[in-house]
């Protein structure tokens, strides 16, 4: 009977990373519905829990700590992450189109895009103020201020209970920080005027024991630089202008041609959309029809069960369960230092002890995604042969290395080939392209695949394509063409074009920026994603080859180091968000420029991909008969890889790499000469070139974008030392 991977039949995609999303993926983790694909969209690589944000403004947190790593949160649950912002989406052809271009098919989509306190219709305040949602812009543009020195003018527009809040924990940090500083709080209405009276008298005592000044019935007019003209033609001088009054929805929803109240999509007793049952949606950016609620936190976290089992439900075709809000809640409001007031019921009370309650119930909820549940090893199969068991307990293969044999597997077996003799084909030893002679015409050709290393097909397939694009950089040589080489996971019929175009849509986005046409290939099903490309070139000028460094030639990398340990760790969900997307991008990052400028002067080039740094300079030192000093503090590192490799985390294929080199490399015991070791995906190229030029160069490579560096220098004795 026919054993393997569940194939893919239905596509569900979070749109946003807002609460009830963050909880769903966390259960999804932890009882996924095999044969569906499960995609997060998310600007950026982290959530912000907006609880936590006031103690973020006062000092109290840090801002990792109120950050949902959804790198680390999507890996547990199976899913993959796009970083990119939604712009539109069409429910009759069931696609979400996003800033960046692309555009995703789903069977299910979910919605928790939350809101925003932007202000498009006050004048000036786009260019002027800063909006307290989304975090992102406000957390950025607030350590700035906190930054600086000397006294400070802080407005916060909006006089409700997240304007107070806002201006008190400003008023904290600026204490703390020995700043001096005016603050004041403007609403068309009265200060906190929804309030019930007993939390509104404590809220007032607070304000005006910080000494915050309240500008009562006048709404503002005009946002400036340096000031706040208000409705009755008052000017209250401004430094920052923070804005909380508006609850603004995105505005591409209303022109999805949905329910829309408000420009909130209307949700049902299920949270599905009332006009298309295969959109849900849960948090502020619902308008839930049955039994409406403010805008708050606490229903989409109270909704994120319900989601989640309705969506299940939908993928099994079992039975939904209706949302039922509670109609009151607790709300703990920060009142500046670790104070806060208490209110349920209309009954308040304020203290330290509340705010170290609310502390309590903030952290309890982040903990959740900080400690994920350790999800148990697949068992192997009965009556499975000796062996099986601990390959399944091993560690596999990582998409650090590519899933790549070790240095010298496929050079044996090559070497020991018979040759054809062929005139018009130059094999050049050690490197792993060849040249094609046609007459004068000289054609580079090399091939190149990898095993996924993320979930996206689209992000696998661009550096796949620039991973194999690196062999004829290398030469120096010019792109020409690309065969693709595509094995797909099982999956239905439906999704398998879908798929391809991503894949063949990314990859044709290098090659034709590099010139390169993509001019057929093969697809077929596995058990995984693998993306390869062959790819040819064409040499104007001598081919760049290992042979040819000269004892003190300077050597130039072109990219940091660090993918290796960094893809390893995210597989093990111990890798940062932030770290992992800045890895991403520097794999992504094509290199035709920076071999335009090396290759006429380099003497010897080659990339270095999955036998790391040491492994490729080792290539370039035999071939050319030299040796090399590299100086490990020159070396340009991804951020998070050397502290990564600090704890021992490390890429399949490092051990390999290491012990192979081990007679001719001479390297410290440090975390910094271990990641020389480390296994690169789509990583620089190393050029050996004479010092004057390398240094002329440099500059020129690095204004281009490329964290290039002079790491070392070619030697007249052989071996490779770090020092």
């Amino acid at each position: 009977m026919e054993t393997g991977p569940v194939p893919l039949v239905k596509e569900l995609l979070f749109v946003g990373g807002g609460h009830a999303h963050a909880l769903a993926l966390r259960m999804w983790g932890m009882n996924p519905v095999p044969g569906v694909r499960l995609t997060v969209v998310n600007p950026g690589p982290t959530a912000p829990y907006s609880g936590m944000l006031p103690g973020h403004i006062a000092g109290h947190y840090a801002r990792d700590a109120l950050e949902i790593d959804l790198v680390k949160l999507a890996r547990f649950a199976g899913a993959r992450l796009i970083c990119d912002r939604a712009v539109a989406l069409d429910p009759t052809a069931k696609r979400v189109t996003l800033a960046g271009g692309r555009a995703l098919t789903y069977d299910i989509c979910s919605l928790d895009i939350g809101i925003t306190s932007d202000m498009p219709a006050l004048p000036g305040f786009a260019a002027h103020g800063v909006a307290a949602k989304p975090l992102a812009r406000f957390a950025d543009r607030w350590a700035e201020v906190c930054a600086g020195t000397g006294p400070i003018r802080i407005s916060v527009v909006g006089g409700g209970v997240a304007g107070c809040e806002v201006a008190m924990v400003c008023a904290h940090r600026m204490q703390t920080l020995g700043r001096a500083a005016e603050i004041c709080v403007i609403d068309r209405g009265p200060i906190l005027g929804g309030v019930v009276p007993a939390a509104r008298r404590h809220l007032l005592g607070a304000l005006a024991g910080w000494g915050i000044t309240r500008h009562e019935g006048t709404a503002p007019a005009e946002v400036t630089a340096s000031d706040i003209r208000l409705e009755d033609g008052r000017r209250i001088a401004s430094d920052l202008t923070i804005g909380t009054a508006a609850a603004v929805p995105q505005a591409w929803v209303a022109d999805t041609g949905l329910a829309v109240q408000g420009g909130f999509l209307v949700v049902d007793e299920y949270l599905r959309s009332v006009s298309d049952p295969t959109i849900y949606a849960a948090g502020d950016c619902a308008h839930f029809a049955p039994d409406p609620r403010p805008k708050a936190g606490v229903y989409a976290v109270r909704a994120a069960p319900v989601l989640a089992h309705n969506l299940r439900a939908d993928l099994i075709g079992a039975q939904r369960r209706a949302f039922k809000p509670q109609r009151d809640f607790l709300k703990l409001i920060s009142m500046g230092g670790q104070r806060a007031v208490a209110e349920k019921s209309g009954i308040a009370v304020a203290g330290g002890a509340l705010w170290r309650w609310k502390n309590a119930i903030d952290q309890k909820f982040m903990d959740q995604f900080r400690q994920l549940p350790r999800m148990d090893k697949p068992l192997p199969p009965a009556n499975a042969a000796r062996g099986v068991s601990a390959e399944m307990v091993g560690p596999a293969p990582c998409g650090g290395c590519g899933a790549k044999l070790g240095a010298g597997a496929l050079s044996g077996v090559l070497s020991g080939l018979p040759s054809a003799g062929r005139a018009d084909v130059e094999r050049v030893p050690g490197d792993d392209a060849a040249v094609l002679v046609m007459g004068k015409t000289r054609q580079v050709i090399s091939t190149d695949h990898l095993r996924a290393f993320a979930l996206d097909p689209a992000l696998v397939s661009r550096v796949a394509a620039i991973h194999a694009l690196g062999d004829v950089w290398a030469m120096g040589a010019v792109p020409q063409s690309a065969l693709a080489t595509v094995i797909l996971p099982r999956m239905a019929t439906q999704m398998q074009g879908a798929w391809l175009d991503e894949v063949m849509a990314a990859a044709a986005e290098v090659f034709a920026a590099e010139g390169a046409e993509v001019v057929g290939g093969h697809s077929s099903m596995g058990t995984e994603l693998t993306v390869g490309f062959t790819v040819t070139g064409l040499l104007n000028g001598p081919t760049l080859t290992l042979r040819g460094a000269r004892p003190g030639d300077a050597l130039i990398l072109t990219k940091p180091l660090g993918t290796g340990v960094i893809l390893a760790a995210e597989m093990q969900a111990k890798a940062p968000g932030d770290q992992v997307m800045a890895a991403w991008q520097a794999m992504a990052r094509p290199q035709g420029d920076a071999s335009a400028l090396l290759a006429p002067l380099a003497r010897a080039m080659t990339d270095v991909t999955g036998f790391g740094l040491v492994g490729h300079l080792s290539n370039i030192c035999t071939a050319s008969g030299v040796g090399a000093r590299v100086d490990l503090a020159a070396l340009p590192l991804l951020d998070g890889a050397e502290a990564l490799a600090v704890h021992g985390l490390r890429s399949t294929l490092y051990p390999q790499n290491r012990a192979t080199l081990r007679w001719m490399v001479t390297a410290p015991d440090t975390a910094r000469a271990d990641l020389c070791f480390d296994p690169q995906t789509a990583g620089g190229l190393l050029a050996a070139l004479p010092e004057a030029d390398a240094q002329r160069v440099l500059p020129q490579i690095r204004a281009l974008g490329h964290d290039a560096a002079i790491i070392g220098t070619v030697t007249e004795a052989a071996g490779i030392t770090l020092i």
